[in-house]
């Protein structure tokens, strides 16, 4: 991130504000990230704070309504007023604390998809939305999908056990390695509920934002450190944007 110092990080987290049928942007001036610290970790909490890019959510939510996809900016108390801000999800805010953290601080856009009410095949074109607005504004952004995969993997965590996560990850894992994250549209849907798993939307997302560019993606990792899955890849053009 450092190395190619993007002007603004677009975030799709599954834990943020929702909105009925509809993509949501955050639209405040400036989002806070705030983590306290958890049961058996450090001890160490963190804060952050980002500008928001409205200009791009404008930009985004013009493109989405061409495409048919439903987008609606959210604000707080005086949209324009600094001293009014958003909280961020933990979905957002641990990326963003590894990922945000340069010399030249980025803004952002964070979006949140209205789970359960939407069909899936738009999730695409909610990515090609963000892509073209990017464009359209001559914005160097980097994209990020945020979420975990499967919840299901320990009989002991909150989820149970179910075979599914752990073959949703592999099926996952196979259509990433073979540079096809479209195929996840194919995937069962009574199959993806047993699986418990919040990364399918953004990985669609993710889709429609790279189809018909040049961008590959690397799998940096893939582990299951408690009851969820976890995967880490990273896609790089050459014609990036």
């Amino acid at each position: 991130m450092q190395a190619y110092r993007p002007e603004t990080i677009v975030l799709v987290t599954p834990h943020g504000h929702r909105v009925d049928n509809a993509f949501s942007l955050l639209n405040n001036e400036r989002v806070v990230g705030e983590l306290e610290p958890e049961p058996g970790s450090s001890g160490k909490g963190f804060s952050i704070t980002f500008r928001v890019d409205k200009e791009l959510n404008a930009a985004i939510a013009s493109s989405a309504r061409l495409l048919d996809v439903p987008v609606r900016r959210i604000g707080y108390a005086v949209i324009d007023d600094p001293e009014f801000y958003q909280p961020l999800d933990w979905g957002a805010s641990v990326p963003l604390w590894f990922l945000g953290q340069m010399e030249s601080r980025p803004r952002v856009v964070i979006a949140c998809p209205d789970r359960g009410y939407m069909p899936w095949d738009i999730y695409p074109s909610f990515g090609k939305a963000i892509r073209q607005a990017a464009e359209s504004l001559n914005r160097r952004i980097a994209f990020v999908a945020s979420a975990d995969m499967g919840h299901s993997h320990d009989k002991n965590g909150p989820y149970g056990y179910d075979p599914a996560s752990a073959e949703f990850d592999a099926a996952t894992v196979r259509a990433i390695r073979e540079q096809d994250p479209a195929r996840l549209l194919t995937f069962d849907q009574a199959w993806l509920k047993r699986a418990a798993t919040d990364a399918y939307g953004q990985i669609l997302n993710m889709a429609g934002m790279i189809e018909g560019t040049s961008f590959r993606g690397e799998l940096l990792s893939y582990e299951v450190p408690t009851y969820f899955g976890m995967m880490c890849v990273a896609y790089v053009a050459s014609n990036k944007i």
